[in-house]
């Protein structure tokens, strides 16, 4: 079997034998710089099937997820802050200084609640001058709102070459999603708009962490992609063997982010994965929204549409869908602003 070590980046061609076992896993000492490779099994109908290799010798398939969710640890978490204020905010018992206490805890991200806390769209220009009076202005569901917005603007404002978005069109792509689903949310099931607005917002985090996998395989995309019609979601599951969908469902279980926004996220493109949950509804309805009003969607966002079974189960029609993209544009433009034009 041909691998790419992990540590030295040559490749290895490794006799069958050793991988020849029962475990999900096998240590396997690189013949050039004698560093441990751990090579995932993956079993099939078939005697023992290894996870396979694309043309350019690169992991494809289980073995590149698995290495994946394995290295989990050294991915860009979600900052506990969130988790602890999500925690406070569910206790009865928590004050306003509590939850503030909390946030400023990091620096970063509490500058970050007070810019948006801000910005236009909360109506507060220039009025909120602490974590506390945020609390006290705005309210323990607003301010969580806030603080959420500020967690996911650390991950998402970065450029992912491999998607063909600039820095800032994920974060922005990502604001206008959240904005939708809690407006979609509002009408079809108002007790999910809090829960629609964190998934909307941390839908596409499997694209942060593909982007890698993706940029070095660069040129099979692009062969891949040259028919018209077909899709990166299909090429991603074509060339990785799963797509970005795939891997932020899991890697949300591993952040601990709760199980229903995770699986909103995993079925965000193909919502009959969910069974007929209405959150994965909304986050999927949502984001063929946004992508059709070309807001951060990179190589082929124009290429998606709303599942037929979706619209009819969140009565969606041309209508109510230009109302709730007209809401997710407001909510982009007054929380982050105009984008820059060079």
């Amino acid at each position: 079997m041909i691998i790419t070590c992990e540590h030295c980046g040559k490749i290895c061609d490794i006799k069958d034998e050793p991988i020849r076992r029962k475990e999900s896993f096998v240590s396997y000492p690189c013949p050039f710089c004698s560093a441990v490779i751990e090579i995932a099994i993956q079993r099939g109908t078939g005697d023992n099937a290894a996870t396979s290799k694309d043309d350019c010798g690169h992991e494809s398939g289980e073995l590149l997820k698995q290495r994946i969710l394995r290295t989990v640890d050294d991915l860009p978490p979600m900052p506990q802050v969130a988790q602890k204020a999500r925690q406070l905010i569910a206790d009865d018992r928590s004050t306003f200084r509590d939850l503030a206490r909390i946030i400023e805890t990091d620096q970063a991200i509490a500058a970050r609640v007070l810019k948006v806390s801000n910005s236009a769209f909360y109506g507060m220009t220039g009025a909120i001058s602490s974590i506390h009076n945020a609390a006290v202005i705005l309210g323990m569901k607003t301010l969580n709102e806030l603080l959420t917005l500020a967690c996911a603007g650390s991950l998402l404002e970065r450029e992912l070459s491999g998607y063909g978005m600039s820095s800032g069109d994920l974060w922005r792509h990502s604001l206008a999603v959240a904005g939708c689903a809690r407006s979609i949310a509002l009408t079809a099931q108002p007790s999910l708009a809090d829960d629609a607005f964190s998934a909307g917002l941390i839908h596409d985090c499997g694209k942060l962490i593909l982007n890698g996998p993706i940029s070095e395989r660069r040129s099979l995309f692009k062969t891949f992609l040259s028919p018209a019609g077909t899709s990166f979601l299909q090429a991603e599951k074509e060339i990785l063997g799963f797509d970005h969908a795939d891997i932020g469902g899991e890697v949300c279980l591993k952040w601990q982010i709760p199980a229903n926004i995770a699986l909103a996220i995993r079925s965000h493109h193909q919502p009959c994965r969910a069974g007929g949950d209405r959150l994965a509804s909304i986050i999927h309805a949502a984001d063929a929204i946004v992508l059709m009003s070309g807001i951060g969607s990179g190589i082929d966002g124009l290429k998606y549409q709303i599942d037929a079974e979706v619209m009819q189960n969140l009565n969606l029609n041309s209508n109510s869908i230009g109302l709730h993209m007209a809401e997710a544009l407001e909510f982009v433009e007054q929380t982050a602003g105009r984008p820059e034009t060079t």
